[in-house]
């Protein structure tokens, strides 16, 4: 071979290699010829299933089977579909796939079949017996639009959607990286060719480090195919919720949260069954449990539309919990194409992370919010005190302790204003007893207290003083009431005997149920019930001078009787914080005692009694006057 064969050679291959590149297809046309293989591997899918069908129609057809019988198992030939489904036929035939989708925090399911987020796994959550966290039952949620097709109701959780492009069985994003993917319902031509220009989408985009994620529902080229005088879709959304907790809250249950759009939260029934129409726009909607939620979220608000909340009577499943479903409207175009925004919300209902996103879904944690103090105490100070003592890593034992301890620390002035009171009040009544001595007839009872209100007024002493400042006590008493039960921070978290500071501690199982009362024994509850007692006790021997009304005595000693019954299947946390109060203000009580010398007080006492009176205000006068006036008419 000579020189210029071997030139000719190379410039024949530099030539045939530079072809090769310029004519090697761009990224774009690669993508879209893996769509369109997609597309076309769907459809041979398809057409093979229904080849088989054929077939195995076509041996049945050749046995003796009765003719009602072959009628029926004939009725899902290609013309019976294309005859209930119309241009939707192609679609009703298929394998279902399920596809993984896993961020930092939840695990999700989506089926091809339905095109809809089929369940979710909370992954940083167990149940109370240590089995993974799964929101709803897989086999019975449902999602998905409903609407006119040519004469025929559509439901396209029926379906089978195909992905837009090349989807993994199996994806994970973390961090703060995202991944987008669609999976597409097509309709068909009259031949059963999928027209790629006309379909439904459900697009998805997760997040590596987040419980919300973006959903987003495109109609394209739907003109011809929806009923042209319909101007929305149904949308409908239903799950069976799956027990995750041993106890059931009666005060923090499930149910179905809504907010209004621009207006408030508000909630349906936990204890039974409940429906209710929706006529105003609403925000979101949250299929609640006791400490998870799952959330739609409209970017443009839903209107007219249905909520229902209830229990069947056969239960699907061991670990059955309650029945939600929403159903809304949600407007469209056929005349071109029609995007509608949502966000779904998967995870716990842990206060900042639900106020983070600035929707008002930390309304759905019950801390009080019908009454103002209560939502207020807890908020800005109750959750930010406990959010930071935990954030030490301590046992949350510690944590109430230490809160405990702080709030009695703030209450201690109004504590040491009560025992005060309470101590005046002591030193007064050998003189109180000696009036009613001097009026022991009832028609004298308006003379009685008029001197005894008298001998206050010398004293310096106000009977109400004690009261004022307990009631100033009573909503933060309320506002622990709901903040311990709702508090997911305390949910499996043990301290001493309790396994679980958010549900019941037991330290004994009785053979029979007990009304009101249950069949285990709670001793954090116990405990709690008899240092009331005694703190009723010692209150009762401190206030010495007041004079009760008939029964009220009884009654003091037998709220806490009623509350071991009611708090016995309560959260431990709450009962193990009542009780470390009880202790506190026993302290405090001794050492008020010997801090105030009752001898100098009575000194004290004594000396204003020397004062002179004080100018009576007009208003006392005239109540002074109108009690003369009564005494003289009861006289004549």
């Amino acid at each position: 071979m000579n020189k210029n064969s071997i030139i000719g050679f190379i410039l024949i291959a530099g030539i045939m290699i530079g072809y090769t590149y310029w004519m090697a297809p761009s990224e774009e046309e690669i993508s879209k010829q893996h769509y369109a293989d997609s597309i076309a591997q769907v459809q041979r899918q398809k057409n093979e299933a229904l080849a088989k069908s054929a077939e195995v129609l076509k041996l049945e057809s050749q046995t003796d089977s009765p003719p009602s019988e072959v009628i029926q198992q004939t009725s899902e030939t290609y013309s019976d579909l294309k005859n209930k489904y119309d241009l939707f036929a192609n679609a009703a035939v298929g394998v279902e796939q399920i596809y993984i989708i896993e961020n930092d925090l939840v695990k999700i399911e989506i089926s091809n079949k339905g095109g809809y987020v089929k369940t979710v796994e909370l992954k940083k959550y167990e149940t109370y017996d240590s089995l993974p966290v799964i929101l709803f039952n897989p086999r019975t949620s449902k999602f998905g639009l409903s609407f006119f097709s040519n004469n025929r109701i559509i439901n396209t959780e029926n379906f089978y959607f195909t992905p837009s492009e090349f989807v993994s069985p199996n994806m994970f994003v973390s961090g703060t990286n995202s991944l987008s993917f669609s999976f597409r319902l097509y309709t068909g031509t009259d031949k059963g060719i999928i027209n790629s220009n006309s379909y439904i989408e459900y697009l998805y985009k997760i997040t590596g480090n987040n419980y919300l994620f973006d959903f987003t529902i495109n109609i394209v080229g739907m003109e011809g195919v929806i009923s042209s005088n319909s101007s929305y879709v149904d949308l409908n959304w239903f799950a069976d919720l799956r027990q995750q907790e041993k106890t059931i809250d009666q005060f923090n249950g499930s149910t179905i949260y809504y907010k209004y759009y621009q207006d408030e939260v508000d909630y349906m029934s936990e204890t039974d069954d409940d429906e209710e129409q929706i006529t105003t726009k609403l925000k979101w909607v949250s299929f609640k449990q006791r400490f998870f939620s799952s959330t739609i979220i409209a970017k443009n608000p839903f209107s007219n539309g249905k909520l229902k909340v209830f229990e069947k009577e056969n239960p699907p499943s061991d670990r059955y919990l309650k029945s939600m479903e929403a159903d809304f409207e949600l407007p469209i175009n056929l005349k071109g194409e029609t995007s509608i925004p949502f966000s779904f919300y998967f995870g716990p209902n842990k206060f900042y992370t639900l106020k983070s996103y600035d929707l008002d879904l930390e309304r759905q944690i019950p801390i009080g919010w019908g009454l103002f103090i209560l939502a207020w105490i807890n908020e800005y100070i109750v959750i930010p005190t406990f959010d930071w003592l935990g954030g030490y890593g301590w046992n949350y034992g510690i944590v109430i302790l230490v809160l405990t301890i702080m709030l009695k620390i703030l209450l201690f002035p109004i504590a040491y204003k009560t025992y005060y009171s309470s101590a005046k009040m002591r030193v007064l009544k050998p003189e109180v007893d000696e009036l009613s001595k001097k009026y022991p007839k009832k028609e004298d009872a308006m003379k009685k207290q008029q001197a005894v209100m008298g001998l206050y007024k010398k004293a310096g002493a106000n009977p109400a003083a004690g009261c004022v400042p307990m009631l100033l006590q009573m909503p933060i008493l309320f506002a622990m009431f709901r903040f311990f039960p709702a508090s997911i921070e305390l949910r499996q978290q043990p301290f001493l005997w309790a396994h679980d500071l958010s549900s019941y501690d037991s330290i004994a199982s009785l053979p029979f149920n007990i009304p009101f009362y249950g069949d285990h024994v709670s001793l954090f509850t116990l405990l709690m019930t008899v240092s009331t007692i005694m703190y009723t006790y010692l209150n009762n021997q401190m206030m010495a001078s007041q004079t009760q009304m008939p029964g009220m005595k009884t009654m003091m000693y037998l709220m806490p009787i009623m509350f071991l019954g009611i708090f016995n299947s309560y959260a431990s946390g709450l009962s193990y914080y009542y009780f470390l109060a009880n202790v506190i203000t026993f302290a405090q009580m001794f050492v008020f005692r010997y801090a105030i010398n009752e001898d100098k007080l009575r000194a004290k006492i004594e000396l204003n009694k020397k004062k002179p009176p004080k100018k009576k205000s007009a208003f006392q006068k005239r109540l002074e006057e109108a009690a003369r006036q009564k005494s003289s008419g009861k006289k004549h």
